[in-house]
């Protein structure tokens, strides 16, 4: 998207990512990002229903099988259907890498190969959920990336890896056996940063489901360097694949916006050394957390308030995006529920 005069919109989530990775140009950086990207394949009968079911291939009498994570016979059970996506993945030159069975019924995740160049990684997430879409249309099934499809079952995320090139292509994260400062610090970034990108991470009502204690999504500000469930991670401390792992984002997130976000907040903690306070350990959790909010409408309020976003995204886009999902809110909190008039209209 454009301007009359040529210049890039400030409404462009794409141009908004170029711009931060201006600002790494600027310091002689570049960023190295891959995205895993999870999804439920269910029956295309949801029109009819009102709701997803998964794949008959996946059910006994019409009930889940179980759990299916890395379940090979799940993904055997679709099969021609990722076949047909990896087909078409190959045809769009997408460095698609492992595809996996997750814990839901029907839900895969696909991992995307690393690059060192952050717009097109974007692209590459938007055509593998294009891709995704369409291979199941052809499979007389239906595709989705919504956060949380089903009530009683995990929802669908969006892992972001990043680190950090210099000019000479060494990586500046990687803490050669020592203390990872630099990685500490990024993280610190980002953590300081996640209340009020939240509404990019989870752009939605439906999103905020996710973010429930007991959940598999991150629901506190932590971070780890073993530990799954933190909301930051940093899987390898040294050598080139030094890096940190954004576990926040629903699968619905704007992969561009997405991006942005989380690169403007590792900036911070490019640029200064900050503290990331106790980490999160798989025998330790740390006394007092930071809470990420459960509702729509909280992060909304924090996203049209905070300097970061004005920053990173414009002051103008701030307020475009914050209207618009503020006047999304409202209109969800309004809107009675089949749970309100199942629990409350037969009692009150």
């Amino acid at each position: 998207m454009h301007e009359f005069d040529g210049t890039p919109s400030f409404m462009d989530p794409r141009a908004i990512l170029e711009s931060v990775l201006k600002r790494y140009e600027n310091r002689g950086l570049t960023p190295v990002v891959a995205t895993e990207l999870e999804f439920y394949v269910v029956q295309p009968n949801w029109r009819d229903t009102g709701r997803p079911s998964p794949p008959t291939s996946l059910t006994y009498r019409g009930e889940p099988n179980g759990f299916q994570l890395y379940d090979m016979s799940a993904v055997d059970a679709l099969d021609d259907y990722l076949q047909t996506v990896r087909a078409y993945a190959k045809a769009q030159g997408l460095p698609a890498d492992a595809t996996t069975a997750e814990f839901g019924p029907g839900q895969f995740e696909i991992n995307l190969l690393h690059r060192p160049d952050a717009l097109a990684a974007a692209d590459d997430c938007i055509y593998l959920k294009r891709v995704v879409e369409q291979a199941a249309r052809q499979h007389g099934l239906k595709s989705t990336c919504m956060a949380k499809p089903y009530s009683d079952h995990a929802g669908s995320g969006l892992h972001v890896h990043a680190s950090v090139v210099d000019k000479d292509g060494r990586n500046i994260l990687d803490a050669k056996g020592d203390d990872p400062r630099k990685l500490k610090s990024v993280c610190a970034g980002l953590l300081q940063t996640l209340r009020d990108a939240q509404l990019i991470f989870a752009p939605f009502a439906n999103s905020y489901r996710r973010f429930q204690p007991g959940s598999f999504a991150p629901v506190d500000l932590t971070w780890g360097c073993g530990h799954r469930g933190t909301a930051v991670r940093i899987p390898d401390l040294d050598g080139p694949a030094a890096r940190v792992e954004h576990r926040v984002a629903g699968a619905d997130a704007n992969p561009y916006l997405l991006l942005a976000a989380i690169l403007g907040g590792m900036l911070l903690g490019i640029d200064s050394e900050l503290d990331p306070g106790e980490e999160t350990t798989p025998s330790h959790t740390p006394a007092h957390t930071t809470r990420l909010t459960h509702d729509f409408l909280t992060a909304v309020d924090t996203f049209r308030a905070s300097p970061f976003i004005a920053d990173i995204f414009g002051e103008r886009y701030q307020k475009l995006y914050g209207d618009t999902k503020r006047k999304e809110a409202i209109t969800y909190l309004r809107t009675v529920s089949d749970f309100d008039y199942r629990t409350y209209l037969p009692r009150i």
